[in-house]
Parts: C-alpha cells; sequence; structure tokens
C-alpha cells in the first residue's frame, strides 16, 4: 500500500459516518478510528455553543478562471515550495518544468511527499502561499502545456 493510497483512504474515512475502519494488506496494517473524538464529545456536559460560519465570496478568483491546466493537489497537506526554507524555491513562475520534476512538497503527517509535474509545461502562476494548508485536489500552479 503506497502513501497515497493511505491518504486517500483518510479523506474518504474523514468525510464518511464511519467510526472505525481496519485494513490489512501485503503485511501492512492501517487502522483508523473516530471514536475517541465521538466519546469526548458526548461524555462532555451539554454546553450552549454558537458557530459563526464565514460568508464563502461568490466570484471565484480571477487565478481559478484563468484559461490553463493546473497541477493539483494529490493530498491534503502544507504546502512547501522549496526543501527547507533556506534552499529556492522548487519552481517559480516562467520556469520550463519537464514530467516527473518536483515542483513543491506537501507535508501531511509529518511525511514529505515530493509533488512531480504530470507533464511538461511552463509555470504560469502558483497559486498557494508557501507553508499553506492544501486541500485534497486544489490547485496548486496554473501551468500551460508543452
Amino acid at each position: 500500500m503506497d502513501l497515497e493510497s493511505i491518504f486517500t483512504l483518510m479523506e474518504c474515512f474523514e468525510r464518511s459516518t464511519l467510526t472505525g475502519l481496519e485494513l490489512e494488506q501485503n503485511g501492512t496494517r492501517l487502522k483508523l478510528d473516530k471514536t475517541l473524538t465521538a466519546a469526548a464529545t458526548t461524555a462532555a456536559a451539554p454546553i450552549s455553543v454558537q458557530t459563526v460560519v464565514p460568508e464563502v465570496p461568490a466570484a471565484v478568483p480571477a487565478s481559478q478562471t484563468s484559461e490553463g491546466e493546473y497541477i493539483k493537489a494529490p493530498l491534503v497537506g502544507t504546502f512547501y515550495s522549496s526543501a527547507n526554507p533556506e534552499a529556492a524555491p522548487f519552481v517559480k513562475v516562467g520556469d520550463t518544468v519537464k514530467k516527473g520534476q518536483t515542483v513543491c512538497i506537501l507535508e501531511a503527517m509529518k511525511m514529505m511527499s515530493e509533488i512531480p509535474a504530470p507533464m511538461d509545461c511552463v509555470i504560469e502562476e502558483v497559486l498557494v502561499e508557501n507553508g499553506s494548508l492544501a486541500s485534497f485536489d486544489a490547485p496548486l500552479f496554473r501551468v500551460r502545456r508543452l
């Protein structure tokens, strides 16, 4: 079972109503459990909580409506544009990138995953700030295919 499959399972599990999941495949055992959170919530004394949900702007940012293709996040994680804070970014606007070349790193649960370019392309826009959270399938870069 590869890391990408594990993160995909975690995403699906988080969105589901399941409280537990155990999977064993080729000697790898994975156990996901939401019961601790549910038990702590039900055991607590009832408290009146008022939730304020921020309004989502109706307009889609121009960067997401522009023509072009996107390199999207294959998993949820913190976006890093370089291998370490002192290093130069993997790519910047205007760079020509070869298929398989690392364009960024996504960190999830202390695991660093290098994200490769899916095709030969030119980076036209970086859509995520360094150190910010990228959700699953979120566009990271707007690119022009070569």
